[in-house]
């Protein structure tokens, strides 16, 4: 039996072909993971197969009917409930819904199934997330601050990360405790031979041999490298995750403890 099923609900099934390739294709053939992708038109009961309708209140755009969504989330429901021990995950992304980030990934990763919903036009009607909420543990979840033509793409990228953290789906499971993200702070620099590329030498400790060293090295890269690009990030990282040399490093690039996390205005007096 797979670890998790996976069920996609979209008017463009053909937009999860990817699936099918890299360590992904290969989990599903192993049946590490089980994906269903339904073309929400089979949903429909007219001939037109029309998924679609004029906003209330006017406005540009059109937006997605409710009925199609209500039949295919019911039937589903239904599947998905028969040998299920909790409430089944529906997953939609929305530029709306709250930033999709990595410990988002990791805690949907422990769902026994997760159903996405890949939205079009203006969206789907509120009603049916209002009427999902009864019956499913319902996600609306962003992938950036940012507007897509759907929710195809945005699931895609959830999918990946959500699936990669299953056993067996990644060839080397300690990679995932080295990511960015994975802790808090962005990954540290990666290289390979040779090393000597254009000019360019790899960083002298990482050929060192001293493991002591190049954990250090990485460290303090990761640190640095967070400072620069996602000072957010630093913003709530807890400084209790700090030992003493990532404190003085963090001084010197102008953050300080604050609370539970960094700031880069430095303590009173």
């Amino acid at each position: 039996m797979a670890d998790v099923r996976l069920d996609v609900l979209t008017i463009f099934p053909e937009y999860f072909a990817p699936l099918e390739v890299s360590l992904l294709g290969r989990a599903r053939s192993a049946g590490l993971i089980d994906v269903h992708v339904h073309d929400l038109r089979e949903f429909t009961t007219d001939r037109h197969r029309t998924v679609d309708d004029t906003p209330y209140g006017g406005g540009a755009g059109m937006v997605m009917k409710p009925e199609p969504w209500g039949a295919a989330l019911d039937r589903l429901h239904d599947e998905l409930t028969g040998s299920a021990r909790r409430r089944p995950r529906l997953v939609v992304p929305s530029p709306a819904g709250r930033p999709f980030r990595q410990p988002d990934a990791v805690e949907l990763s422990t769902a026994e199934s997760l159903t996405f919903v890949c939205g079009r036009y203006e969206g789907i009607d509120q009603r049916v997330i209002d009427e999902a909420q009864h019956a499913w543990q319902v996600d609306e979840l962003s992938l950036g601050d940012y507007v897509l033509n759907g929710g195809e793409v945005a699931a895609l990228a959830m999918i990946e990360a959500v699936a990669r953290l299953l056993p067996g789906v990644l060839g080397n499971v300690d990679s995932l405790s080295e990511e960015s993200h994975n802790d808090g702070l962005l990954e540290y620099p990666v290289y390979t031979k040779p090393a000597v590329w254009r000019m360019r030498s790899v960083p002298e400790v990482l050929q060192s041999g001293h493991h002591q060293r190049i954990a250090r090295w990485r460290r303090d890269q990761a640190l640095q490298r967070t400072a620069s690009v996602r000072p957010d990030l630093l913003r709530r990282y807890s400084p209790a995750s700090c030992d003493d040399h990532d404190l003085a490093l963090l001084e010197t690039l102008g953050w300080y403890p604050s609370g539970r996390g960094f700031s880069d205005r430095p303590p009173a007096g």
